[in-house]
């Protein structure tokens, strides 16, 4: 019953907030697709429609608007490369040989495309980026709540079924990429309570990727950390929290959790173990039919289709490569497009990191540090599961495309000729600004 009360909150207040600004129903929107009732509740919520019923509410009043601020300053090239990707997806599959197959894939990509243009071209303030930050932490945090009371109650829910439609290792990838996030968001805030929540979630998160025993999200995990700790300028309370959070994940890290993450650089009579020496043979596979049509690829969503037919499988399986699999599908174009969504995302947000002006607020700061940590997890991980409608690393590519438009403009209108830019490295606490010294704008600098 808690389950459907809570959902159809989050649809009324999508849905009245859509009246408001399309941005309060796109943040309901995001709620809905991580925490994915008719998964979590499903006892209690079956067939709803209520992330479409909040769609329709936000895409109506991001239409009435005039769709929103199209003055994306350096988020433009990752908008045009996301765009670009669904629509040679769309041009593929008007020859697909399989149709369904081919649309339905096009489909569930725009069901991540049309959210992600309202957060770019709604999104105009700090505030903004901090509550489309604070929603992907706060409800990946309670998926994974759920997911370890599960655990503790001596049934690896995680482990055997997996979440929303993927399995272990795909759910593993989501949270992987928000607790990049959450780390960022962690040391941005300075309410002890409101740290609270944040290391609350990280916990969470972080003994559910453990536990879910996906080698892959373990990588990705250990390299977000490493690149984490090389963004931060590290005081001594950095310190501290990198190895309290060492220690943390030692103490989490089971014999079990060690020995499957170290049985995938085991090899015998020159063959790796069963998992990891299927993927290599899966991705050969791929190769022969990639080098059949380099250019268009044998269509959207058609590698399993090809798997069974060429190679004489009897399960239909995916490619276990996200980069891989839509190469072969879609071409040189269309890996080109959707890695260089990702990347051009990442070298942007850098950019702007390491040219920050010492009288930037400092979330911006945090912002490209946690899309550049985030995004170079999820890029690790993905080179061993097919992800292509997995929500979580396109709305982490949002707020950091979001968080692009809205300095371009702020800076446009507020920063000075002489300002000097600071260390790329620093923390949040590192520069203290008033109320009117941000940009030189009253009344910003309350919402850092």
């Amino acid at each position: 019953m808690k389950g459907l009360i809570f959902t159809y909150l989050i649809t009324f207040f999508g849905v009245t907030g859509s009246v408001f600004s399309p941005f309060y129903g796109l943040l309901a929107y995001v709620a809905l697709a991580i925490l994915k009732p008719d998964a979590m509740w499903a006892h209690s919520i079956q067939n709803g429609r209520f992330s479409l019923i909040v769609a329709m509410a936000m895409l109506v009043s991001w239409m009435f608007r005039g769709c929103g601020n199209w003055n994306l300053g350096k988020a433009r090239p990752i908008v045009l490369l996301f765009g670009g990707f669904w629509l040679w997806c769309s041009a593929l599959a008007c020859f697909a040989d399989s149709q369904p197959h081919a649309w339905t894939f096009v489909e569930s990509i725009a069901k991540i495309l049309l959210p992600f243009l309202v957060g770019v071209t709604t999104c105009k303030s700090i505030r903004d980026l901090k509550a489309l930050a604070w929603v992907i932490v706060v409800c990946e945090g309670y998926v994974c709540f759920e997911m370890n009371l599960q655990y503790f109650g001596n049934y690896n829910y995680l482990y055997f079924v997996g979440f929303g439609g993927h399995d272990n290792n795909g759910a593993a990838v989501g949270f992987v990429t928000a607790l990049g996030v959450a780390f960022f968001l962690f040391l941005n805030v300075d309410e002890l309570w409101k740290k609270g929540i944040i290391g609350g979630c990280m916990a969470l998160i972080l003994h559910a990727i453990l536990f879910s025993f996906s080698r892959g999200a373990m990588l990705a995990t250990g390299i977000g950390v490493v690149l984490s700790f090389f963004l931060t300028k590290k005081t001594a309370g950095h310190y501290a929290l990198f190895a309290l959070g060492l220690v943390a994940a030692l103490f989490l890290t089971g014999p079990e959790v060690r020995a499957r993450f170290l049985k995938s650089f085991e090899t015998k009579q020159g063959r790796y173990e069963a998992s990891a020496q299927s993927r290599l043979d899966m991705w050969g596979n791929c190769w022969i039919v990639f080098k059949q049509n380099p250019i268009l690829g044998c269509g959207p969503d058609h590698w399993p289709l090809r798997a069974k037919k060429d190679f004489g499988g009897t399960n239909i399986l995916e490619a276990h490569s996200l980069w891989i699999q839509t190469a072969t599908e879609t071409g040189i174009p269309g890996i080109l497009m959707l890695a260089g969504f990702y990347l051009v995302c990442i070298t942007r947000c850098w950019g702007l990191l390491i040219r920050l002006p010492e009288r930037a607020p400092p979330w911006f700061g945090d912002a490209c540090r946690l899309t550049i940590a985030s995004l170079c997890g999820f890029i690790v991980a993905a080179q061993f599961l097919s992800l292509e409608a997995l929500e979580i690393p396109y709305y982490v590519a949002m707020l950091g495309a979001a968080t692009l438009t809205v300095y371009g403009r702020l800076e446009h209108e507020y920063v000075g000729e002489s300002i000097v830019a600071a260390d790329w490295r620093d923390g949040p606490n590192e520069t203290k600004h008033s109320e009117t010294d941000s940009f030189g704008f009253a009344g910003f600098g309350v919402m850092n």
